[in-house]
This record gives structure tokens, C-alpha cells and sequence, in this order.
């Protein structure tokens, strides 16, 4: 169902809040439905996110190490999505 989330076990360094929030955002945003927030939809939004970013934070601090590292870069760390990410905090 939820294909496009990258592995976030087994990073060197270890996966970062952000990646782990950017994660939870995306699964929710999945299985909700919820594409855009309204203010009728923010709040249990967000809630859903805050919630699933501190399990996975647990989980992954629970696991035992990988064998073999993740096969791809999670996003936020790809030069072009730190670029994409640079341009819109000096244009905003």
C-alpha cells in the first residue's frame, strides 16, 4: 500500500526526526485520504502524524541492527530534495 515510504531502518547515520516525520505524514496521508488540510481535518490530522512519528521513533530504537543497509536514499537526503527544500525556505 504504501510503496513510495523508504526504509528508514538501518541508515547511517540514523534516521533523523524529520525523516521520520516526513514518513509518518506520508502513511497518513495514505490511508486517510486526506491530501490537503482543512480545519475540519488538521487537528485529527496532525495527531494521527505526531502519534505514528513517536511509534516509529520507539521501533526503530527497538530493533536489532539490519544485515545490509536500505537499498535507496530516503528523500531528504537526495541533493536535489535538499535543494528543492532550500529554494522554498529562502523564497518564502
Amino acid at each position: 500500500m504504501c510503496r513510495n515510504i523508504t526504509p528508514l531502518r538501518g541508515l547511517e547515520p540514523a534516521a533523523t526526526s524529520e525523516e521520520i516525520e516526513a514518513a509518518a505524514r506520508q502513511f497518513v496521508r495514505k490511508v486517510s485520504g486526506v491530501q490537503s488540510l482543512t480545519d475540519s481535518t488538521r487537528a485529527p490530522f496532525e495527531a494521527a502524524v505526531a502519534e505514528i512519528a513517536t511509534v516509529t521513533t520507539r521501533l526503530l530504537g527497538e530493533l536489532p541492527p539490519r544485515k545490509q543497509p536500505p537499498t535507496t536514499v530516503p528523500p531528504l537526503r537526495r541533493p536535489e530534495v535538499q535543494a528543492r527544500i532550500a529554494a522554498k525556505r529562502q523564497a518564502g
